[in-house]
């Protein structure tokens, strides 16, 4: 194997919540900045797949009428309410440029983690990967060490 492959070897990208409830100017969920950094975002899944390394998708899809929603975010899936990232809507959409593949790997979440009350530790054990490229849109309640 090439040092090239060797370097990815059992390596994925994780592309975090880069849904247009989140993105998009005047979204219930928007975070400042995020519709600047689209365009890495779209560089870094096409050098991925490029090299074959695996791309995790991390989104959150609540329910429409919020039985999936943190406590301190009901108010926004009552009636008239945006329901921001609701299971089919198109908030809970990609941004324009980012499509997920059959090859790719979509995990849903429903709280600020990826890894709370989701699959992606045994999805990560199963692949063998044991490093991570994380881009996407990190808020501040998503902390890197």
């Amino acid at each position: 194997m090439a040092d090239a492959e060797m370097k990815w070897k059992n390596t994925a990208l994780l592309v975090i919540d880069m849904q247009k409830d989140f993105i998009l100017p005047g979204g219930p969920m928007h975070v400042g900045g995020g519709a600047d950094i689209v365009p890495n975002v779209i560089k870094a899944v096409k050098v991925a797949r490029s090299r074959g390394i695996p791309i995790i998708w991390v989104v959150r899809e609540h329910d429409p009428l919020g039985r999936d929603v943190e406590l301190f975010r009901r108010h926004l899936y009552g009636d008239d309410k945006p329901k921001p990232t609701s299971k089919g809507s198109v908030g809970a959409e990609l941004v324009d440029g980012l499509v997920i593949k059959d090859d790719d790997y979509k995990l849903v979440k429903t709280r600020f983690s990826a890894f709370f009350n989701t699959h992606l530790h045994s999805y990560l054990q199963g692949a063998g990967i044991n490093k991570l490229v994380i881009t996407g849109n990190i808020s501040s309640k998503m902390w890197l060490f």
